[in-house]
């Protein structure tokens, strides 16, 4: 017994590339072993032309074999390159780090956190994290690194920070009460998948508000009671600079004139963008998709230029705030001081690179594999073969979408597979496509903070390791285990609501039911 309890606590322990890698491993043999047992599934796919069905094989691939081992030789560096999180982090490292290094941060937070209570400002950390769902993924490059920094400048153990804040941001990731770019797209295939009973039929954009709401001031509520009554008194005790401890930043006219000058600034510099998406002002919409229907579309869609310039977009506003501050605190005095405070963030992130470099090849091994697909495909015909209805039928899917969750993160890739048995079998039995949606949502959003598959754990990852003072480093498992409380709790709650939402028949949103 002592014996497994050490064997555990190494394992715990490993450094997370090595954890990388013994997965990668993993992954490789096992597709071999899949590949051999010819393991098949199938999905429903609907053509959006047609509105007809057709059916898609899938099968595991090999990459335990000489085409498995040329395509991780061949691809493993463009698959590095074209890692989503890598490129996105460097450019926002930029803007932070101006921030950072003028002094913009630190006199924003200490403003914030030092006469406020400590629940007041997690609760605000975590509600501003759930909303910023609206921007998709690249909240977490911008929240995660600020929400440490946040509680660094509080006097709290930073990590605490960066555990509240992807615990939010994962938890939270499918809860908007405006549509996101992600739920345009489920919306989508709902609606094509609801043809397949009802060619007419029609899903509103604000279907889904009234249940969404309830859920983002549910879950931003819980997951602050979870950091404030648990994880905060489980944290080991963080050493900062004597000098920070022993003299609390004092606000002067400096600091205060800087401040003003930088916020005056941001204002200008957010309203000459905000009126380049509005459609319908003069010489406005400039940087909106007008081929699409939704705005969020528009906003959003690959063609659009706001979407694709959009890391760009914040990272100057932060560069324009840390600068002009700077300017007016007089902690930035020459073009030397500029340049050196452009890549400040970027001192330290050799070892942030390496893991980026490890998780990306992973996850695109095992998207290769296609294991993922297999997985979503099977449990999605378990539930059209079944005879679940009413809420056992509800409790299946949200656990069945958790499960498929921990090994396809993606939403559209999910959705896609899941989409075309799914909303008929519901519909068939007096569920609406928009409440089916609804439960997809939840459940996948609960369990995504718990999977290495998915793209942005890698950068919750580096940045728990870098507010390491600890001589062991942390583990792919430690990393785990403190969000396991967040997605429990959240998981408990969301099915709930869905439960007593079935039950009491309210309606979900503006012309959206739960029945049919």
């Amino acid at each position: 017994m002592i014996k497994l309890r050490n064997k555990i606590k190494k394992t715990i322990g490993l450094h997370p590339i090595m954890s990388l890698i013994i997965l990668m491993v993993f992954a490789i043999v096992l597709s071999g072993i899949l590949s051999i047992i010819d393991i098949e599934s199938s999905y429903l796919k609907i053509n959006p032309n047609t509105n007809e069905y057709s059916s898609t094989l899938v099968g595991i691939e090999s990459i335990f074999s000489i085409s498995g081992l040329k395509y991780i030789f061949t691809n493993t560096v463009s698959n590095f390159v074209a890692f989503a999180p890598l490129s996105s982090l460097i450019i926002i490292l930029i803007g932070i780090g101006v921030m950072e290094k003028s002094g913009f941060l630190k006199t924003t937070f200490t403003l914030l956190t030092k006469s406020a209570k400590k629940i007041h400002v997690t609760f605000f950390l975590v509600l501003i994290c759930i909303i910023s769902s609206i921007i998709g993924d690249l909240s977490y490059i911008i929240l995660i690194p600020l929400s440490g920094l946040l509680y660094k400048y509080g006097h709290r153990n930073p990590r605490l920070g960066i555990i509240t804040a992807f615990a939010a941001l994962s938890c939270g990731s499918g809860l908007n009460a405006l549509l996101s770019s992600i739920d345009s797209s489920l919306l989508s295939l709902t609606t094509l998948a609801a043809h397949m009973l009802d060619a007419d039929y029609a899903v509103k954009t604000t279907a889904f508000l009234f249940i969404m709401l309830l859920a983002i001031v549910a879950i931003a509520i819980i997951i602050t009671y979870i950091t404030e009554r648990f994880t905060s008194n489980k944290m080991e005790t963080y050493e900062f600079e004597k000098s920070s401890v022993e003299d609390d930043l004092v606000i002067g006219r400096k600091e205060l004139k800087g401040l003003i000058i930088a916020i005056f600034a941001g204002i200008i510099y957010i309203l000459i963008f905000i009126y380049n998406i509005i459609p319908g002002l003069p010489f406005s919409g400039k940087l909106l998709d007008d081929t699409q229907v939704y705005y969020i579309d528009k906003l959003f869609s690959s063609e659009s230029f706001f979407s694709n310039g959009f890391v760009f977009i914040v990272t100057m506003l932060f560069v324009i705030l840390g600068f002009f501050y700077g300017l007016g605190a007089k902690t930035i005095k020459n073009h030397k001081d500029v340049c050196e405070d452009l890549g400040h963030s970027l001192d330290n992130i050799g070892s942030i690179l390496v893991l980026i470099f490890f998780a990306a090849t992973f996850i695109s091994i095992f998207k290769q594999t296609n294991i993922g697909n297999m997985i979503a495909s099977s449990l999605t015909n378990f539930i059209s073969n079944s005879n679940f209805s009413g809420i056992p039928l509800i409790i299946v899917l949200f656990l069945v979408v958790a499960i498929t969750t921990i090994f396809l993160p993606s939403s559209i890739n999910k959705w896609t597979i899941m989409s075309g048995s799914i909303v008929p079998y519901f519909m068939n039995n007096g569920i609406s496509p928009e409440f089916t949606q609804v439960i997809f949502r939840f459940g996948e959003t609960f369990a995504l903070g718990l999977t290495p598959m998915f793209a942005y754990f890698v950068i919750y990852l580096a940045y728990l390791e870098n507010y390491n003072q600890s001589e062991k480093p942390i583990g792919l498992i430690s990393a785990i285990k403190s969000q396991i409380p967040y997605a429990l709790a959240t998981g408990a709650i969301l099915l709930a609501i869905l439960i007593i939402w079935y039950i009491i028949g309210l309606p979900i949103g503006i012309g959206g039911a739960v029945a049919i």
